[in-house]
């Protein structure tokens, strides 16, 4: 398996729980929490785009 390259949120508080994510050759984009790194979330970005859209509204 190829070694992702994780990127911290810029909306992740020092010292707080940070979400990390990473893309796939294939345009995949991982998610992970600092606190359960083994979890691993998959999305592709109309999907990601919804929910922070979502997110935001609400």
């Amino acid at each position: 398996m190829t070694e992702q390259n994780w990127q911290k949120s810029t909306y992740s508080e020092e010292g707080s729980a940070c979400v990390y994510l990473a893309t796939t050759p294939t345009g995949t984009i991982l998610l992970r929490e600092s606190d359960e790194p083994e979890i691993i979330l998959a999305t592709g970005p109309r999907q990601l785009g919804a929910l922070i859209t979502t997110l935001r509204d609400h």
